[in-house]
């Protein structure tokens, strides 16, 4: 079942909002596309998201 922006890992809940729908979106992907357990795909992709984030604030 993919995640949503109200509907997500416990682990994504303090999360910046910016950095949590990013993450859903990468977490969704990883599991979809690349058949990632939930386990390693969350970690991936809050990591990526804060990357991604830091990287796009001027935007």
């Amino acid at each position: 079942m993919p995640w949503t922006k109200d509907d997500y890992p416990v682990s994504m809940k303090n999360l910046d909002p910016d950095v949590r729908n990013k993450a859903i979106e990468i977490a969704n992907a990883l599991l979809t596309e690349e058949h990632y357990d939930e386990g390693k795909a969350i970690p991936i992709a809050i990591d990526k998201a804060k990357e991604y984030v830091a990287n796009h604030k001027e935007e």
